[in-house]
């Protein structure tokens, strides 16, 4: 399931409520983010966008138990390059192609 990504199926519902997107930072579990946002510099940042289902860190290889500095560079590059075209890009790589580094 993990592999093909069927477990994210029912975050589905999820965006049409409009709690989440289809692209945009991946959410971490709460308990995390208190020791995130203390430790990790501008950790916050990512808060200002909707969760998505995939991100411009998830195409690049850094999903599950991978280096969550890394993760938030790229979440960071995200917010910071976002527009529409990047968004589409992220979502046909997030079914065609898998990256390393941001």
């Amino acid at each position: 399931m993990r592999k093909w990504n069927i477990d994210e199926v029912p975050q589905f519902w999820n965006v049409l409520k409009g709690e989440m997107s289809l692209v945009g930072p991946r959410p971490e579990r709460p308990e995390l983010i208190k020791d995130f946002k203390h430790n990790i510099p501008h950790y916050n940042a990512r808060h200002n966008a909707k969760p998505g289902i995939t991100g411009w860190a998830q195409i690049k290889g850094l999903r599950g138990d991978t280096d969550l500095t890394e993760r938030i560079k790229c979440d960071l590059w995200y917010l910071e390059n976002w527009n529409m075209l990047l968004d589409m890009q992220i979502m046909a790589m997030t079914f065609f192609k898998r990256q390393n580094a941001c």
